[in-house]
């Protein structure tokens, strides 16, 4: 999702700012984003739980000179298949939790003086998994669970900053995959068909809250 939202942005003239762990997966996205020729596109290699990576990254935005939107989509699904939580490997499960929630809350203390100074934008990518109780997802679940009440909070300490906790629902990708090993998942939708409705959350701006794709998608 990451891709096609930043496709979508820099299609829009936005300047953005990307990252990713594997380095040749990341080139070849800020190829694909840099042939819009609108925006432009930098690409930095690296895991948001590495504390040296996140100032890399705090240093390419200050070059910019502003922000508007920060996204927090980066994430770590745990052991697949998924272990119950009376099984669960707790190193995986402190891993898990580093990327997903500490990690996220590390980049927005960082970037929160820009975002205040622009009235900017915070997403955090969250997931039903944080709501619902479904066996074998106590890890993953637990930490979108987590980073939901730190943005719910968040968003009341922040009142110059619109915070939203994004639930985009399923989708057909690396992760979802990881999570049905050996499944078809090939009726999932793609992550592009969700962006709209992203978008959509970010031309309205609402007051800070929890929003799902499918309730935003045909609503004018």
């Amino acid at each position: 999702m990451g891709l096609a939202l930043a496709t979508s942005l820099v299609r829009d003239g936005w300047d953005v700012v990307i990252d990713g762990r594997d380095r040749a997966v990341l080139d070849e996205a800020v190829s694909q984003l840099r042939t819009e020729q609108r925006g432009s596109v930098v690409g930095i290699v690296g895991d948001v739980a590495d504390p040296a990576h996140r100032a890399t990254l705090v240093a390419a935005i200050d070059r910019l000179g502003r922000l508007d939107l920060l996204v927090n989509n980066a994430s770590v699904l745990g052991p697949s298949p998924q272990p119950t939580l009376a099984d669960y490997p707790l190193a995986e499960l402190e891993h898990v939790l580093a990327v997903n929630v500490v990690a996220p809350l590390a980049l927005i203390q960082a970037t929160l003086p820009m975002l205040r100074k622009d009235h900017g934008t915070i997403v955090d990518v969250t997931s039903d998994a944080a709501v619902e109780g479904y066996a074998g997802w106590g890890g993953y679940g637990s930490s979108k669970a987590a980073l939901e009440q730190l943005s719910n909070v968040l968003a009341a300490e922040e009142p110059d900053v619109h915070v939203y906790w994004f639930d985009p629902g399923d989708m057909r990708t690396e992760m979802h995959q990881a999570a049905f090993p050996g499944e078809d998942i090939s009726d999932r939708p793609l992550p592009e068909t969700v962006v709209p409705a992203l978008r959509q959350l970010l031309d309205r701006a609402p007051s800070s809250g929890r929003f799902r794709a499918s309730e935003l998608q045909g609503v004018a």
